[in-house]
């Protein structure tokens, strides 16, 4: 009878420091990619906020162009020159806010990209989160199995490394 109880105790021992190993190891990763969240959500804001800029930018060469051409729409006698450079100016304008179009076009499809990553790790953070909770559970229910000599217990914990290895698998695979 000894003989079974120590190859239990040996059993739940050795499950015991597996689960650690796993629990770390999935803190590990859910730090990584919480961090990885955090970090995205930090340059997509950057990208935002850079949109924003060129967006005034653009904008003001609007406002400007505009004005310049109701201006030379209401001159009268102006010399070719001057009719010239107006057009000139009018172009000018035209041209950059083409350019300023573009950029925002670029930057947005940047930020909505790192917008894709920020999600991404948030769901794989979230889901080692869960991960671990499971680990946890298990942990302590095969530290009271140990303490108690409960063998129920431990055969609980063990059930619960189901739900840690589905939300771990979950992480890396996104399921759903």
């Amino acid at each position: 009878m000894a003989d079974i109880k120590d190859k239990w105790q040996g059993w739940l021992a050795l499950s015991t420091a597996i689960m650690a190993v796993l629990a770390a190891l999935t803190t590990l990763y859910m730090g990584k990619f919480s961090s990885r969240a955090i970090m995205a959500q930090g340059q997509e804001s950057d990208q935002w906020a850079y949109y924003q800029a060129k967006s005034i930018k653009g904008h003001t060469f609007e406002t400007n162009k505009t004005t310049l051409e109701l201006q030379f729409l209401i001159q009268k006698g102006l010399s070719p020159d001057a009719a010239a450079e107006y057009q000139k100016t009018i172009k000018k304008y035209a041209d950059e806010i083409k350019r300023y179009e573009g950029e925002k076009k670029e930057i947005k499809e940047k930020a909505e990209g790192i917008a894709k990553v920020k999600l991404k790790a948030q769901e794989m953070g979230g889901n080692f989160a869960y991960a671990l909770i499971f680990l946890q559970i298990a942990l302590m229910l095969s530290s009271i199995a140990s303490l108690t000599k409960r063998h129920y217990l431990w055969y609980i914990a063990l059930v619960c490394n189901v739900g840690w290895l589905f939300f771990f698998l979950d992480a890396w695979l996104l399921f759903y």
